[in-house]
């Protein structure tokens, strides 16, 4: 017996023929008025939420561990190590990029533009590199502790006392170096869009440079500065390899080694769980500290800021104040990798290379497209629609980049092995043949992490791209009989494709460098650029594989670069420069 058909069947052939904008209330009639924006929606909400569920129902049932056992010998170091770790990181990249940020922004210096873009080059190096450079440079039997005992004459470590880089004052450093450019490119952009005016009335008050940086600028760019930093803590959460290699037992480690070291999944799962809190602590505290306000300029056409002139010593120092992070954020690892490049030679390179390289190409170009994709529907569906539930469920997009990897390496194999294992039981039990693996252990589940992941990279972008268009492009359109759908494809398509380049570019890159959901989900015998540098590095053969790190740097230098002219870099009007200032 058939069911009687819904009483609103008709409904998409009215929507694709009347050209109005559907307006919807609720999640079951608000989604299914939508049409053909349904399926992405839904699959966008039961992706993000099915590893966060899965954490917590593991964590419940799990009877190979128990809470007691892990409060009193796993978490206490872990949870130590992983706030020391964050908060460290989260102050040296504040101070870093905002120090970077307000020289760039408000002097003008020797080589002052040439810094503006090299200190964003940092984000184009994962950070488990750069740990990995600087073990080896810091190291008893790297170069720098070899020429110290050359020097002063010693024989052993005993002789003299040099900084352990494994340890968490290095890990702090390392990862600071590498993340600092996201407090910097917030920075950067809050301190162009600051009005002119208000710093110059604070000048004219007789306050310092100093007294307007701190009571004039710093409160106006408060909110960029603290979603930057809260972007640095969220990566410094989801580092594996780095921490690791580093010694630092912070939470992904531990859930990393109990559920592949230990075999304890219900173990790792309530570790997990400790490690979402922590997510969902520093969202918290990120939308508490805004207490719901909004900075916003003096309005009307203000003029621009104009550059305080530094020179002789004070310039010297801003540029060298410039230059140390981008010496030890990208020169220095570069340099590493290119020595370790030309001692192998072009001869020696592993065939495992261009098969780690075909296989990241591949990974990165299928996600993203597909988080495009999905980021434009979801961005549409956001602008056509009033639904409350729409906007939350692209808010519900964004939380996917706050999941770290490896939650999501445990929150998606695990029940997606449990229905690849009921499709075998059915497959059996009707054709006699075993359906095998379909989604677990399979590319399907890679590309299914890194959309969860990244998707909100591509959102970001592409709802930004939206904004810019304006209202009346689409009641023009509706006018000469367009329809929704026509409008996205013949208006908004040809306006969005600069954006969509650029959304898909950084997800690609994103998706390159990416190491702990693909560490714990790539198939059997499958590796990446990122898995491949990272399984050498832990045989102490990290100079092997030199073609590969590069590989991976030289692919994050063009997003990184078109992030920096996006956010920060926009072309500058001509500015009046003000008299050398003697406080920087």
């Amino acid at each position: 017996m058939q069911p009687a058909p819904p009483s609103n069947r008709n409904f998409s052939l009215r929507f694709w023929r009347r050209p109005t904008v559907v307006r919807v209330g609720t999640l079951g009639s608000g989604v299914s008025g939508l049409g053909w924006l349904t399926l992405p929606i839904v699959l966008v909400i039961a992706a993000i939420l099915l590893p966060i569920a899965t954490m917590f129902v593991l964590a419940l049932t799990g009877t190979d561990a128990n809470w007691t056992h892990l409060w009193h010998n796993v978490l206490p170091r872990s949870v130590t190590d992983t706030a020391i770790l964050a908060l460290g990181v989260a102050i040296t990249t504040s101070v870093v990029g905002c120090a970077t940020a307000w020289l760039v922004t408000m002097h003008d210096f020797p080589g002052r533009a040439l810094f503006d873009r090299l200190l964003v080059l940092p984000l184009a190096i994962p950070t488990y590199i750069v740990a990995y450079c600087y073990v080896e440079v810091f190291d008893y039997s790297g170069p720098v502790q070899s020429t110290l005992r050359w020097l002063i004459d010693a024989q052993t470590s005993r002789d003299y006392w040099f900084p352990d880089v494994r340890s968490m004052g290095g890990a702090i450093l390392v990862l600071s170096a590498v993340l600092y450019p996201y407090v910097y490119l917030s920075a950067r952009a809050s301190f162009i869009q600051q009005s002119g005016r208000a710093l110059e009335v604070a000048r004219t008050l007789g306050h310092s440079e100093l007294a307007v940086f701190w009571s004039v600028a710093i409160p106006l760019a408060r909110p960029a500065l603290i979603a930057g930093t809260a972007l640095a803590m969220m990566e410094c959460l989801n580092d594996l390899g780095a921490v690791e290699y580093l010694g630092i037992e912070t939470l992904a480690v531990t859930i990393y080694t109990t559920w592949i070291q230990r075999a304890s999944l219900g173990g790792a799962a309530q570790i997990a769980t400790i490690m979402l809190l922590f997510v969902f602590a520093l969202f918290t505290m990120e939308q508490a500290s805004r207490g719901g306000a909004r900075y916003v300029g003096a309005g009307g056409k203000a003029p621009p800021i104009a550059f305080s002139e530094l020179t002789g010593w004070r310039g010297l120092a801003a540029a060298a104040i410039c230059a140390l992070p981008v010496l030890f954020g990208f020169v220095v690892p570069l340099a590493v990798l290119v020595d370790n490049a030309i001692t192998i030679g072009l001869d020696d390179i592993r065939a495992s290379f261009f098969v780690a390289l075909r296989h990241s190409l591949m990974l990165a170009a299928i996600a993203a497209f597909l988080a495009v994709a999905i980021g434009l529907l979801l961005a549409y569906a956001q602008r056509i629609s009033s639904n409350t539930n729409v906007r939350a469920t692209v808010r519900l997009a964004a939380l996917g980049y706050a999941i770290p990897g490896t939650v999501l390496g445990l929150g998606l194999l695990t029940p997606l092995a449990g229905f690849d294992a009921y499709l075998n039981t059915w497959s059996v039990y009707l054709f006699g043949l075993s359906s095998g693996q379909i989604f677990a252990g399979t590319i399907f589940t890679l590309v299914l992490a890194y959309l969860i992941r990244y998707l909100a990279v591509a959102l970001g972008a592409i709802d930004a791209g939206f904004q810019r268009i304006s209202p009346n492009l689409d009641a023009a359109a509706r006018t000469q009989g367009e329809t929704t759908l026509t409008i996205l494809w013949r208006v908004h398509l040809p306006i969005l494709l600069p954006v969509l380049g650029a959304g898909g570019l950084m997800v690609f890159v994103d998706t390159m460098k990416e190491l702990p959901a693909t560490l714990l989900l790539r198939p059997f015998n499958f590796e990446t650029l990122a898995t491949e540098v990272y399984n050498r590095a832990s045989l102490a053969e990290f100079e092997e594989t030199s073609f590969a790190a590069l590989a991976i740097l030289v692919a994050g230098l063009a997003p990184v670069l078109l992030l920096h002219r996006t956010m920060a870099g926009r072309p500058e009007r001509r500015r009046n420069r003000r008299p050398k200032d003697s406080a920087a």
